[in-house]
């Protein structure tokens, strides 16, 4: 058995205790070197808060931006590469439902505030990006003489509007009634492109839809104006809806809306500046 003397004691523990220094700050570096893979790592991607490069939007959109939408998504995509945009269009009652019914969309746009509002638990803040106003078209030619709101009074005339529940067939019963007008539907329709299809194909003599949708039918119906004074201004509110899982591309995609570009793109299909 061998004799441990008080000296070697003393220098046994000198020696631990060095050594002990030595571990300490080697530890210490390879905690830090882990948490920073750890922090690089649990990092999330675009959280420098810019809009990421690449996206795949879902915009759902009133029925009457169906023509001018298709040309300002080609716009917006060729100015942001890498992202692409799908328009669903419905009547914005219609798109509501959608909506409360948790449909995989990024955005709406809707042709009242009306609906908007209805919908303010689902959407982040609105912001209105054209306005829109009525007029009466008629069958190609006008066969029907029509001249004003007056004239859809006659029975004789087969008219057709929009169900009361969708904007457009709200704003003609608002300027109807106004004028005290009585007017009865052969039909009410689910969205403005329904009404003019109606009047197209020839199943009814006259409908009132917005300025854009004749705009966008010219030389297939006629259009009679509604003077400013009997008629009524449609607004279109933009908002990214809180369950969008592209909330940065959704955000720079309404902005957008209301840049010079776009509102050239609405101005020139017949929409009125916000």
């Amino acid at each position: 058995m061998s004799l441990t003397t008080p000296t070697t004691r003393r220098r046994r523990a000198a020696a631990a205790v060095v050594t002990a220094a030595l571990l300490v700050p080697l530890a210490a570096a390879c905690g830090n070197d882990k948490d920073s893979q750890g922090s690089k790592a649990s990092s999330p991607s675009g959280s420098s808060g810019t809009a990421p490069k690449s996206a795949q939007l879902t915009v759902l959109a009133a029925s009457s931006l169906t023509d001018v939408f298709k040309a300002a998504g080609a716009a917006y995509e060729k100015e942001n590469p890498g992202t692409r945009v799908t328009f669903s269009f419905a009547g914005s009652q219609e798109l509501a439902a959608q909506v409360k019914q948790g449909a995989p969309a990024d955005a709406l746009v809707t042709a009242d505030t009306k609906t908007m509002d209805g919908l303010k638990a689902d959407v982040n803040d609105s912001s209105i990006i054209a306005r829109n106003r009525l007029v009466i078209a008629a069958g190609k030619g006008n066969p029907k003489k029509i001249e004003g709101l007056k004239s859809l009074s006659a029975d004789t005339l087969k008219v057709v509007l929009a169900a009361p529940q969708v904007p457009v067939g709200r704003y003609s019963k608002q300027v109807l009634d106004a004028q005290k007008i009585t007017v009865k539907p052969v039909s009410q329709e689910p969205n403005v492109r329904a009404v003019l299809s109606k009047v197209e194909l020839g199943e009814a003599d006259a409908g009132i839809i917005y300025k854009t949708d004749a705009a966008a039918a010219k030389g297939k119906v006629d259009t009679i104006d509604i003077p400013d004074a009997q008629n009524a201004v449609a607004k279109y509110p933009a908002a990214t809806l809180k369950t969008s899982k592209n909330s940065d591309a959704a955000a720079a995609f309404v902005k957008w809306l209301s840049s010079p570009e776009a509102q050239k793109i609405l101005t020139d299909a017949g929409f009125q500046q916000p």
